[in-house]
């Protein structure tokens, strides 16, 4: 079976594209951090 790409990426290379593509979408950083905050219940 394959695995995807993202799975294999650490969490440090994929953050600063979730909040790039936040901040295109007219969002902050602090809304990224709160989804990352509801989906995985870290802190």
């Amino acid at each position: 079976m394959t695995t995807h790409r993202i799975f294999a990426m650490p969490f440090a290379k994929v953050y600063p594209l979730y909040v790039q593509k936040a901040e295109r979408k007219n969002r902050t950083k602090e809304e990224v951090d709160q989804v990352i905050c509801w989906l995985t219940g870290y802190d």
